[in-house]
């Protein structure tokens, strides 16, 4: 896959950082030391632990190049660094008091294995903050798998259904992290985001979840593809009242804490 577009990320940032505002609201450790943001992309989400706890000591994870440097940008006196969360632990002798992940463990396989390695990283009494889009089976993920299976293009994308992780849902999270965890908080959310068109849930969407589909085509096939998908794309989203439509937008949230 490409390397992700920061400039294209941020034009719903918005939007993108309300989840982890909301994730951030309920951490219920009162002065970590050391945070870890996993999957810091822009830093957008950086910012609001930076905010939030000014005396810590945060730094951001990513594996995307040009991600990290947005990040930078936005956020000089901050230490960003690449690292895969596949294998991603901490140095020894700085366990973190929170890690929090938003908006990134769904790009990553294995979480009967992932979840509790990274939950045993924590220094005791730290706190897993995870939010993940749990949107697989929404109009905009099922039709980018159905116009990735189309003939014209599969053979340049591969299984559709391989791009991202399956989420475990609300219960097997809980069951992973519960036998652990002096105390867990497990919720679901579906935000309804008001966007001015068809063209816009594409524009919201190639920033993410498309590109897996997107990137490994040659023009004129990527163009081809998009003026597919947006076409199923506006007969999906119904217009609302003032023209604009509604995107649904899942969003799977946990909050686990070690024993003290």
């Amino acid at each position: 896959m490409l390397d992700w577009n920061p400039a294209l990320y941020r034009r719903f940032e918005d939007e993108r950082t309300r989840p982890a505002q909301e994730l951030l609201a309920r951490v219920p450790h009162p002065a970590p030391r050391h945070v870890v943001d996993l999957g810091c992309g822009p830093g957008n989400s950086t910012e609001l632990l930076v905010q939030r706890y000014p005396q810590a000591q945060v730094t951001g994870i990513d594996n995307s190049q040009a991600m990290i440097e947005s990040a930078r940008e936005r956020l000089p006196q901050v230490a960003f660094a690449l690292g895969d969360i596949a294998r991603w632990e901490p140095e020894p002798g700085a366990a973190p008091d929170l890690i929090y992940a938003n908006a990134s463990l769904q790009w990553v396989g294995g979480h009967e294995q992932l979840i509790p390695r990274l939950f045993a990283s924590l220094a005791p009494g730290g706190v897993l903050a995870i939010q993940m889009p749990d949107n697989r089976q929404e109009p905009t993920h099922r039709l980018m798998r159905e116009v990735a299976a189309d003939p014209r293009w599969s053979s340049a994308i591969g299984n559709p259904d391989a791009v991202r992780t399956e989420l475990l849902g609300i219960g097997g999270y809980y069951d992973l992290l519960a036998p652990l965890a002096a105390q867990i908080d497990v919720w679901h959310t579906v935000y309804q985001h008001v966007m001015p068109s068809a063209a816009a849930i594409v524009e919201w969407v190639r920033a993410t979840g498309l590109k897996p589909f997107i990137d490994p085509l040659a023009e004129p096939q990527r163009s081809a593809f998009l003026a597919e998908y947006e076409q199923r794309v506006e007969s999906a989203y119904a217009v609302r009242a003032d023209g604009r439509r509604l995107l649904a937008f899942p969003r799977l949230f946990i909050v686990a804490q070690r024993p003290a």
